[in-house]
């Protein structure tokens, strides 16, 4: 099993930056891709970036050129560094792990609230 941890969250103005983290632990060495998702009220949970083992990095459209995902090996945590946030970031954000055979873990979920 993997446990996740995120903290990071919180009330920030347009225009300005937050930075997530994503701590791992248990079966880390399982892990294929860590990644980020959120979900606004009313609306269904999206992807909004994800990190393989190998570094590859994908991003959703949306936030390309505002948000990087990152990790420290070394710590077995994630990163999601926001910048330029707007109102519509406004969500919980929830780290994943994706294992083998579609295990997936989720953290309990932190909020990022946006104000305009």
């Amino acid at each position: 099993q993997v446990q996740l941890v995120e903290s990071g969250g919180g009330l920030v103005q347009a225009g300005g930056s937050l930075r997530l983290s994503c701590a791992a632990s248990g079966s880390i060495w399982s892990i294929n891709v860590m990644a980020w998702y959120r979900q606004a009220p009313g609306k269904q949970r999206e992807l909004v970036a994800g990190i393989t083992t190998g570094g590859r990095t994908n991003y959703a459209d949306s936030v390309k050129g505002r948000f990087t995902i990152s990790r420290d090996m070394a710590k077995n945590t994630v990163y999601l560094q926001m910048n330029n946030l707007k109102p519509e970031d406004t969500a919980v954000y929830y780290c994943n792990a994706d294992l083998p055979y579609r295990e997936q873990y989720w953290g309990q979920g932190t909020q990022v609230t946006v104000s305009s």
